[in-house]
């Protein structure tokens, strides 16, 4: 079964950095964009950015750009999302999944993986 397991997250200061990670088991991963996205508490999910399948092209929510950076590693099967300058109010659940060109979840991987809990906090 196609799984999804994501990692990095933690707790962390205003203005600190994280490294999300995301691992895809299946021969899938190459051939799907790739994204992010968010849950917060009392709140729906969110997109946060995607990748095309070479890596070449990103997007991002207007909310993290310029402050995080989506990358993948197709040889290893993992998508990454480098977090900089946190704010509170990135304090989230964060998950991958593949994405259509649309920048919404697509069903390639069965289901959502667990996510990893990113807080930002003083």
């Amino acid at each position: 079964q196609v799984q999804l397991v994501e990692s990095g997250g933690g707790l962390v200061q205003p203005g600190g950095s994280l490294r999300l990670s995301c691992a895809a088991s299946g021969r899938t991963f190459s051939s799907v964009y790739m994204g992010w996205f968010r849950q917060a508490p009392g709140k729906e999910r969110e997109f946060v950015a995607d990748i095309n399948r070479s890596g070449g092209s990103t997007y991002y929510a207007d909310s993290v750009k310029g402050r995080f950076t989506i990358s993948r590693d197709n040889a290893k099967n993992t998508v990454f999302l480098q977090m900089n300058s946190l704010k509170p109010e990135d304090t989230a659940v964060y998950y991958c999944n593949a994405v259509a060109v649309n920048h919404r979840p697509v069903n390639v991987f069965g289901s959502w993986g667990q996510g990893t809990q990113v807080t930002v906090s003083s």
